[in-house]
């Protein structure tokens, strides 16, 4: 393709999936490529066919995890991959029951692991008490969340869906026990994975504007009002297409954040991580 016209699509393109990201007049520009494709086009994944995920998808997602970066090359992650029905649904009442868990047939559930560096550590004589801080539990839950949102890109290049559920985090201790895992190992959030299922489409979720999230050289306090109230309405007719109840974002945060209740058992995870090997001093 001449560059002229191949700059013409790049740009046809980008604009396309600024469309569908942001639903505005919003335009992005500079070189298309695959991977901006892939990102930019991502989507959770609820409904799913039953075919199993292929053993070297799941190698490969690992692979593009470890790609991931690590604070120290500390890797303070792990993953276990849950293929058992009855394993699956045990966790899925931890996490309420949810259609996407119930369907998948690949659940990846991602841990925060300071287990093996400690261990390491002890070995080799030292009290390893650096992993004993908040510092400590939040890398290891950054690395975690690095590796798998690397995992994700890499999984939807290959044609599967994915959905993060966060409600694992409702039940640590259960989940503990479920997997088996040591002290210092904290599950944070799991993964399904799957072939999406064509008969339900998932749409591209809009997001805010860009001008409530980027900030040039320091903070300014607030989303400027009318991206708010736009972005309710962009959000509802989202709502409306995927044929999903109507609420305006600013309701759904509020309501999320509003109350201790509404973080269902979550408020206690301070002293859950206590009781799996955390100090968190």
């Amino acid at each position: 393709m001449p560059a002229a016209a191949s700059r013409i699509a790049d740009r046809d393109r980008l604009r396309a999936l600024a469309g569908e990201r942001y639903r505005n007049d919003h335009q992005l520009s500079g070189p298309w490529n695959e991977t901006i494709e892939t990102i930019l086009s991502h989507r959770s994944v609820r409904h799913y066919l039953p075919n199993p995920v292929p053993g070297e998808a799941i190698e490969l997602a690992v692979a593009a995890a470890q790609s991931a970066p690590s604070s120290s090359n500390l890797q303070a992650w792990s993953v276990v991959c849950v293929e058992d029905g009855e394993r699956r649904r045990r966790l899925n009442a931890v996490a309420g029951n949810q259609r996407q868990i119930a369907q998948a047939p690949l659940l990846l559930v991602w841990l925060a692991d300071l287990a093996r560096p400690r261990k390491i550590a002890t070995q080799a004589g030292a009290t390893a008490e650096g992993l004993d801080y908040v510092e400590s539990f939040l890398l290891g839950v950054i690395d975690a969340a690095l590796a798998a949102q690397n995992a994700v890109v890499a999984l939807e290049s290959l044609g599967l869906g994915t959905c993060y559920i966060g409600a694992i985090r409702n039940d640590p201790e259960a989940v503990a026990r479920e997997l088996a895992l040591p002290d210092g190992v904290f599950p944070v959030f799991g993964l399904t994975v799957g072939y999406p299922d064509p008969a339900v489409p998932a749409g591209v979720k809009p997001r805010l504007p860009q001008t409530s999230v980027l900030y040039r050289e320091r903070y300014q306090d607030g989303a400027p009002a009318d991206d708010l109230s736009g972005y309710n309405h962009v959000l509802r007719s989202f709502q409306t297409e995927q044929n999903i109840p109507l609420i305006d974002w600013t309701d759904q945060v509020r309501n999320r954040v509003g109350t201790v209740e509404a973080l269902k058992g979550r408020h206690l995870l301070g002293e859950v991580a206590r009781k799996l090997g955390f100090r968190l001093k």
